[in-house]
């Protein structure tokens, strides 16, 4: 896929399923062209829309990834195997931690979970309705000159929306209406909440009792490697409220970003630690970039182990 290439709509307005992802990673291990073969509706078990829905998530949660030439098919990603695989590390979707990282993947995939992006991590407020949302999404899609219609901003945040919240059992086809009343798996994280009026939502700050240390870790890593591995510091500010960060798409206060880092510091020893110059407090990582899926690996590890 070229560089600044962007997907809107590859998800089929589905948010994921519980079952699709192992589904999706069990039927690429075995054919990397399923995807495009006629027997892909039998082998999912899924309509037609759902096979193409599927093969978005795989790539947008970074479990799966194109085969070098056009025709070539996908396969699973290292950690698409170490999760997804039967005796992976949670191939169902049954610890907490597991979908804090799906989450963090589509958070951190530009091409694919732009639109997650945005409002995880550049939306300014911290509540919104959904027209202040539409026409955020618009000015920006329009400012990075990435072409869209109203109805295609629309369905983008529609679906976006619920991924984290429950269904909403409005639709007057009955079997559109009984597509789209399945939650995702992300709803367990109540990241995003209704108030009262539920004309407005809320993003949810501050601690998330669920949220592993290694989890965290992992995200500052790849972070760190995608925007600043050019230094071995990086201010808690930038991890925690620039565009794409850690602190962005978790929505960590200062308080618990803080602790999550004095704790890594102890579980890393001391490749991801604080310091103080100054009186002012840095991230300092003591790894090389081209450690950094080694040492991330790592982390996930001790979490799964």
């Amino acid at each position: 896929m070229k560089k600044n290439t962007f997907v809107l709509g590859g998800h089929e307005t589905f948010p994921f399923r519980h079952g699709w992802l192992k589904k999706g990673i069990d039927a690429l291990t075995e054919n990397p062209k399923i995807f495009s073969e006629p027997n892909a509706l039998v082998k999912l078990g899924v309509g037609k829309n759902m096979v193409r829905s599927i093969r978005h998530w795989c790539l947008a949660t970074g479990l799966s990834e194109a085969n070098d030439g056009r025709f070539s098919g996908f396969s699973p990603t290292l950690l698409g195997e170490k999760l997804m695989r039967d005796d992976g590390w949670d191939p169902y979707l049954e610890d907490a931690g597991t979908l804090w990282l799906l989450h963090w993947q589509i958070i951190s995939n530009p091409v694919r979970g732009l639109v997650w992006n945005l409002l995880f991590t550049s939306y300014p407020e911290p509540e919104f309705s959904r027209a202040e949302l539409f026409h955020f999404l618009k000015r920006r899609l329009e400012r990075q000159s990435i072409r869209s219609t109203d109805s295609t901003v629309q369905r983008e945040m529609d679906c976006c929306l619920r991924t984290y919240l429950p269904a909403q059992k409005k639709e007057k086809d009955k079997l559109r209406a009984i597509e789209t009343s399945v939650n995702c798996p992300l709803l367990d994280l109540e990241l995003i909440r209704p108030l009262p009026s539920e004309a407005m939502l809320r993003f949810s700050i501050g601690t998330k009792p669920t949220l592993p240390k290694q989890i965290v870790g992992f995200a500052i890593l790849n972070y760190w490697k995608g925007k600043a591995s050019h230094r071995q510091t990086m201010s808690i500010d930038e991890c925690l409220y620039h565009q794409g960060s850690p602190g962005q798409a978790f929505k960590l206060d200062e308080n618990s970003m803080t602790d999550y880092l004095f704790a890594l510091q102890e579980t890393t020893n001391g490749i991801i630690r604080i310091e103080e110059t100054s009186g002012i407090r840095q991230i300092y990582l003591d790894i090389s970039a081209q450690d950094v899926e080694t040492v991330s690996l790592k982390l996930l590890e001790a979490y799964y182990g």
